[in-house]
């Protein structure tokens, strides 16, 4: 169908961001496509939810969720002193931060960078912005394309770290390195920090570096993902900047309410990160007896490469004809692999029961 004359030219160009597949409801299957946390957030948000009075629902919410910035700095600043609520900006999940950095620091006709691959949305964002998006490969292993990032004349970087799809990781240094060359927006995307090794977190970085951003989200390790909540670190001027674009109620009173309570809960937020790195590596032991090769993870999924003599996108299809849903990405680089988000015990149990049957199938051909 084509477009309306008056959509904005760069809209209707544009394909849009390509969400994995959810399931409808009441549909029965293993649900490994999107990186969720395989188990229920802390207790402690469902309490917090039940506390709101009706009161809470009827005015408008607190515009800058100043009861979470202030947990959140709380907890930070364990890890990393100094951080404070005034260095913290609330979001509608971490897209919707992606969002308002585009807005704030990308100019229309502007350049996002980011290595490729890397989360999909990021190029989207730079085509709203009427922006062009610049994927620089990583160097072998995955490593920073620090020179060649920096030879984009980007107006942002955007670095997921750990990086989607893939799971690897880029060391401080090399982060800290680009920073301090290149002087507009570094925007370290951290969705998936909590499965990573103690010492990952780019928060570390802020007071020698103000244009880096720390993206976070409590979608994958607080177990939010249906609640959409997120949050950036950075700068107080540059946290600043960013409130003047955000819209003005984006976090509703429900979500400031649960992300706050499931912050507080670092106890069970902790033991839901350790299970799913022990699930982790389980999984990638029982990938490898059954010919996968997986790239080294430091998130909540696995990107594997499909064993010689199969398809990935026959493996995905197949797996989903047996209610089990991995993702597939059509692309260059990307489309000898399948990703598998770490489930329960259960699902991934049920995973590798699905992939060999498909793999027996095709050696009995």
């Amino acid at each position: 169908m084509s477009p309306p004359s008056f959509v904005r030219t760069c809209v209707a160009a544009m394909s849009g961001y390509a969400p994995g597949e959810q399931p409808g409801a009441g549909a029965r299957v293993v649900k490994l496509n999107t990186n969720e946390l395989p188990f229920p957030p802390s207790p402690k948000v469902l309490e917090a939810i039940r506390e709101l009075d009706a009161e809470a629902l009827r005015k408008y919410p607190d515009p800058t969720a100043t009861k979470f910035r202030t947990a959140a700095a709380r907890v930070l600043s364990t890890k990393v002193p100094g951080i404070r609520p005034e260095m913290i900006i609330a979001g509608n999940g971490s897209d919707d931060i992606l969002t308002i950095a585009t807005r704030t620091f990308v100019p229309p006709s502007g350049v996002i960078a980011s290595p490729d691959p890397s989360y999909s949305l990021y190029p989207v964002l730079s085509q709203i912005q009427d922006a062009r998006h610049v994927g620089v490969a990583w160097e072998g292993d995955f490593q920073l394309p620090i020179n060649a990032l920096l030879q984009t004349n980007a107006d942002a970087i955007y670095l997921a770290n750990p990086n989607a799809p893939t799971g690897t990781i880029v060391p401080l240094e090399q982060i800290a390195a680009l920073a301090s060359q290149f002087a507009k927006l570094l925007l370290v995307d951290e969705a998936y920090v909590d499965f990573a090794p103690p010492g990952t977190t780019a928060l570390s970085l802020l007071e020698a570096h103000p244009n880096i951003v720390v993206s976070r989200t409590m979608s994958k390790g607080y177990g939010l993902a249906g609640l959409r909540f997120g949050y950036a670190v950075a700068n107080e001027s540059v946290i600043e900047q960013m409130m003047k674009v955000k819209d003005s109620y984006n976090c509703d009173a429900i979500s400031i309410q649960a992300a706050t309570a499931a912050i507080g809960d670092q106890a069970y937020a902790v033991a839901c990160w350790g299970r799913v790195c022990e699930e982790r590596e389980r999984l990638v032991i029982s990938l490898d007896g059954l010919g996968f090769t997986c790239v080294p993870s430091h998130a909540n999924f696995v990107l594997a490469t499909v064993p010689s003599g199969s398809v990935a996108r026959d493996l995905y299809h197949g797996l989903k004809q047996q209610g089990i849903l991995v993702r597939f990405f059509d692309k260059i680089g990307l489309n000898d692999k399948i990703r598998i988000t770490v489930g329960s015990g259960q699902e991934n149990d049920a995973l590798i029961a699905g992939l060999t049957s498909l793999i027996e199938k095709l050696k009995a051909a």
